[in-house]
């Protein structure tokens, strides 16, 4: 082969190797690339291998040569290459095509021959053809009009493993019966048949002489006559097989990147890992976390020299039931000191290991379960492949092969790495998330009533239902509060947005209502008291708190529904801000969609609330909620509100089964936003359980308030309470009569507890206050306060009440 050196600068000439070849497809794409190609042009398979051959040129091709491509005729011309260095090498190649194509089908380029100085005669040049296709460095058959065997080349032989005088006059599939060359054998037929050449890739297989599985595209091309009769076929074989595996590593990346990651749970992260890794390129894989991730705890370094111990969360193999499994799935293993698994999760660093090492026999041995696995099923090569994201270790992949005959290799760790590091990434985010959800789960329940209270005037029931595990916790909250008189506050709220943000503010927001419902005050006046506090918590957060809670959901502010049930008068007080109406079902079945006031969404400022008042006589049902259990994508809420209205139209007389119907009838499964159900059935207090009494503004009055306390303990069968009732009756009137106005009231309630009432018309409000040892008084409520179990007062329409509460005897 004769080189030229060119005199541009960086320009040189070498000898090319003999074994120079390239293989170039009717796209102009390099499909095959020899050792003497690479040493010439220091280019590897992979950096060439199904690239433009185009790209490889330091010149535009000569315009004698661009005629003999489109002609699809064999020539010879002085190519300038490029270096992978940027040298430029001009070089004299043969240019040989595969079919008669006309220069669409692929080329196979090789070294010139040696140029004569007069023209080669014609027998010298069929002579240097047929030296070209017998020492042509792919394989290369020729077959008969009957598709039998006439010649092929050295390379076709040693392939194939027999000799040209053992395999003429057979067919291909007589010559070796197996597939895929019975497939092939078919389409060489049919080239004969029609004069169609045909293109096909085969997978991977091993020739009867090869000693490990090739990649092979094979074009079948017919042979003709000048007359256009096909004389017989030519097969021409490409080994593709480092493009093969390359196509096939990207394809379980690609596989890798839309599998892996699909959700936030953990274990089903490390599931997708192994399944795609056993579809991709291994026989039996296993993934073990570490215990503190499994957990969603920040894992700590691992000394050298430590056991480890970790806890299989996933496994897959190419054989039902990973029989090859030593340890079940949810169990724990321990690495010994040194073993190949734990110096993975040390160092950080995957590696692989054949059978016969010293280091993977010691660690199977170390396991009488582990040596019988790999001796049954002939486990011949591991990998060890640590789950690192961000720095830190999280668990060990384990990748071996049995049925797979070869072993693995560095491009098998460079691939398993990679997909390692995808995974680890979508299993610390799972970590995470899984931890975050946890804190605000804890949260959210540490801040809601762990239980109802059980009230005589009013029977209760809730549900309380987080969004699935996909999204995060949100701030719904319910809360039934007990005040004076045998009332009870009914409370549903909602904190726009997800997260610990969200259950925080709800948790301060249910403090709040608690403190303001213990001061009785009206459902407008304490909405309007709880939208003054969200405007200030909002403005001691800050505008970046804002801005980060509102990213996160895209909104922000509460809606809260805030109700009080008086079962002496036999009446409710509702308010709502910005919170979906309240349902009644009266008695008689009738159910009502309440249309009370909307009010403003808690956090607007400036916008009154309204309260509204109802009848709920004996037996009526009050069920209060948030939207996520009417409000769903794809369903309207009028939608909602009329399966809610009929789910509660003949309402069981268990509380209980009724919630588990309305769950079942109304909710979206799974639910998309936390849901909150809370039912209360009207009871009501019997007039035999209340008695009230109109008092003079006279001192005399005291003594007969007490002697009326005191006879109506007797009827109720509370004697018991006699001495206690009368301290708190005489010293209550007392006080009314001293300090307060007309009118003055004395009302007694038997509950769950007894309650003294005494109102009076004055708005001032009692104090309680520590009288010297000289004053005639001001010992009053300080008596009041030690006798009752609580006390307090509220204010009315007409002045205010003191109250107190004393429990039963049993």
């Amino acid at each position: 082969m004769d080189h030229e050196s060119e005199t541009t600068p960086g320009a040189r000439a070498t000898a090319a190797p003999e074994d120079f070849a390239v293989v170039i497809d009717a796209r102009g794409a390099v499909t095959a690339w020899s050792a003497g190609a690479e040493r010439l042009l220091g280019h590897g398979s992979r950096d060439v291998l199904g690239r433009p051959a185009a790209a490889l040129l330091a010149d535009r091709l000569p315009v004698a040569l661009r005629r003999h491509l489109a002609a699809g005729v064999p020539w010879t011309s002085d190519l300038a290459l490029r270096t992978r260095d940027g040298d430029r090498v001009k070089v004299q190649v043969r240019g040989t095509p595969l079919t008669d194509s006309g220069g669409a089908g692929p080329w196979v380029l090789t070294p010139a021959a040696t140029t004569y100085q007069t023209a080669p005669t014609d027998a010298a040049t069929a002579e240097l053809w047929d030296l070209t296709l017998a020492q042509l460095p792919l394989p290369v058959a020729v077959y008969d009009h009957e598709a039998r065997f006439v010649a092929c080349n050295q390379v076709m032989s040693r392939a194939m493993g027999l000799t040209q005088e053992e395999m003429r006059g057979l067919t291909l599939w007589e010559i070796y019966p197996a597939p895929p060359l019975g497939e092939i054998d078919r389409l060489q037929r049919q080239v004969v048949r029609t004069g169609e050449m045909i293109f096909r890739e085969e997978q991977p297989f091993r020739a009867s002489g090869e000693v490990r599985d090739h990649a092979w595209s094979v074009y079948l091309s017919p042979l003709k006559d000048p007359a256009g009769t096909v004389l017989g076929v030519s097969a021409a074989v490409i080994d593709i097989t480092e493009q093969y595996w390359a196509r096939r590593r990207l394809a379980v990346l690609n596989d890798a990147g839309a599998r892996i990651g699909s959700s936030l749970d953990v274990t089903r992260t490390t599931e997708e890992l192994a399944e795609v890794a056993v579809t991709g390129f291994a026989d039996f894989v296993t993934v073990d976390l570490l215990e503190s991730v499994v957990q969603g705890h920040e894992p700590q370094p691992i000394p050298p020299g430590t056991a480890v111990q970790c806890r299989r969360t996933a496994q897959r193999s190419v054989l039902s039931g990973c029989p090859e499994s030593v340890v079940r799935a949810g169990e724990v293993d321990v690495y010994p000191p040194g073993s190949p698994p734990a110096q993975a999760l040390i160092t950080g660093r995957g590696a692989h290991y054949r059978a016969g090492d010293p280091r993977l026999a010691q660690w199977s041995t170390s396991s009488p379960a582990r040596a019988e696995s790999m001796r049954r099923f002939g486990i011949h090569s591991v990998m060890m492949v640590p789950l690192r994201a961000r720095g830190i270790t999280l668990g060990v992949m384990h990748l071996l092969r049995h049925r797979t005959a070869d072993a693995f290799g560095e491009d098998d760790l460079a691939l398993a790495e990679e997909i390692a590091a995808r995974a680890a990434l979508s299993i610390d985010n799972a970590r995470r998330y899984t931890r975050e959800r946890h804190t605000a789960l804890t949260l959210q329940r540490s801040l809601l009533p762990e239980r109802l209270p059980r009230a005589r005037a009013v029977a209760l029931a809730h549900r309380y239902l987080p969004a699935g595990a996909g999204d995060e916790i949100g701030g719904d909250w319910f809360d039934v509060i007990a005040l004076s008189g045998g009332r009870v506050a009914l409370v549903v709220g909602d904190v726009v947005g997800h997260g610990v943000h969200a259950s925080a503010t709800m948790g301060r927001l249910r403090t709040a209502v608690r403190t303001l419902a213990d001061a009785d005050f009206a459902p407008d006046e304490l909405l309007t008291r709880l939208d003054d506090l969200v405007i200030r918590l909002d403005r001691e957060e800050g505008p970046d708190a804002r801005r980060q809670a509102q990213e996160a959901s895209g909104e922000v502010g509460a809606t809260c529904l805030y109700a009080v049930y008086d079962p002496v008068a036999g009446v409710c007080d509702l308010a709502r801000a910005g919170h979906p109406p309240p349902v009644l079902v009266t008695a008689d079945g009738a159910v009502e969609v309440l249309d009370l006031p909307a009010g403003p969404p808690l956090g607007l400022g400036g916008l009154p609330f309204e309260s509204a008042r109802i009848t709920m006589a004996q037996d009526s049902l009050l069920a209060l909620y948030t939207d996520g259990l009417i409000e769903t994508p794809g369903r309207d809420i009028d939608v909602g509100l009329d399966l809610l209205t009929e789910a509660l139209r003949r309402p069981a007389a268990d509380l209980e089964e009724v919630c588990d119907e309305v769950m079942r009838k109304v909710r979206a499964d799974p639910p998309g936003d936390d849901i909150v159900l809370l039912l209360a059935r009207a009871s009501g207090l019997g007039a035999d359980r209340v008695r009230t009494w109109q008092l003079p503004v006279d001192a005399a009055a005291v003594a007969g308030a007490r002697r009326a306390a005191s006879g109506q303990l007797a009827a109720w069968g509370l004697s018991e309470l006699d001495f206690s009732t009368e301290l708190i009756v005489s010293e209550l009137v007392t006080n009314a009569i001293r300090y307060g106005d007309a009118p003055i009231e004395l009302r007694l309630i038997r509950a769950d507890v007894l309650i003294c009432e005494v109102s009076d018309g004055s708005g001032a409000a009692p104090h309680l206050r520590r009288a010297r040892v000289f004053d005639e008084g001001g010992r009053g409520l300080l008596l009041v306060a030690q006798v009752a179990e609580r006390w307090g007062s509220r204010h009315t329409a007409t002045g205010k009440t003191i109250w107190a509460e004393q429990p039963l005897p049993h």
